[in-house]
């Protein structure tokens, strides 16, 4: 159950100059984030859901205040940390312990038995359980998107971002890993911001909904009435499926 503000967006704006002038990709946007909870952000291409995040990640400059515990998020930082679409976000020349453990060592963490506690424990949470030594070509896209999911988790940073990161999987390896993200955020307590072009999978995961229109403001931001685990079956499912698709 979520419990307090973790993000505060005061006045948000992101415009970018082009040869066609300024185009605004944020519009004087205000959002609050409260601890445990799970953001689905949909939303048309081009409207800005990606910049929202890479703002909140402090990759870019923006107009307004962020504020995460407080602390105005001016550059990036290990408190935030972002999952993307691409399967080729791990390092190809190390293993899959090796990803886990290498922003641990950057951090600091020199101890190989704390390395190896922390690596452990995150391949029990994402089922990877005896893949250390493997390297990224080895594994399946899947896979990959678990390991890197495993390695920001390793951070324990205070909000998870994720691109789309299951939207070039099939529909089986997807459902599947829905099933396993939402399993993770309610046993490690996560705050999650997921970006997905699909409403169904907003549901499934989203403690709260939330829709941008074309022109980067917010369109529908709701909590989710449906109770988890979510299935098309679900009480209410058809009819708030049908209300984002109408909006979109």
């Amino acid at each position: 159950m979520a419990t307090e503000n973790i993000l505060e967006i005061k006045n948000l704006s992101k415009s970018y100059n082009d040869s066609q002038g300024t185009n605004n990709v944020i519009s004087d946007m205000n959002l609050t984030l409260k601890e445990g909870d799970f953001l689905s952000i949909l939303g048309p291409s081009g409207c800005g859901k990606t910049t929202l995040i890479r703002c909140i990640c402090g990759f870019e400059k923006y107009q307004g205040e962020i504020f995460v515990e407080g602390e105005k998020v001016t550059k990036p930082g290990t408190d935030r940390i972002m999952v993307f679409q691409s399967f080729d976000q791990l390092y190809p020349w190390k293993t899959v312990r090796g990803n886990i453990e290498f922003p641990l060592k950057k951090q600091g963490i020199k101890d190989k038995a704390e390395l190896d506690r922390i690596v452990k424990k995150q391949l029990e949470l994402i089922g990877l359980s005896g893949y250390e030594d493997y390297y990224p070509h080895q594994l399946s896209g899947g896979m990959k998107q678990r390991v890197a999911i495993a390695r920001g988790l390793a951070l324990r940073p205070k909000i998870i971002l994720m691109d789309e990161p299951f939207a070039a999987l099939d529909a089986m390896t997807r459902n599947k890993l829905q099933r396993e993200l939402h399993k993770i955020a309610e046993n490690e307590h996560l705050t999650v911001i997921f970006i997905t072009h699909n409403i169904q999978e907003a549901l499934v995961l989203g403690t709260r909904v939330m829709l941008m229109s074309s022109h980067g403001e917010v369109k529908i931001d709701m909590e989710n009435p449906i109770p988890k685990p979510v299935t098309p079956d679900s009480p209410g499912y058809g009819e708030l499926w049908r209300k984002f698709e109408d909006a979109l």
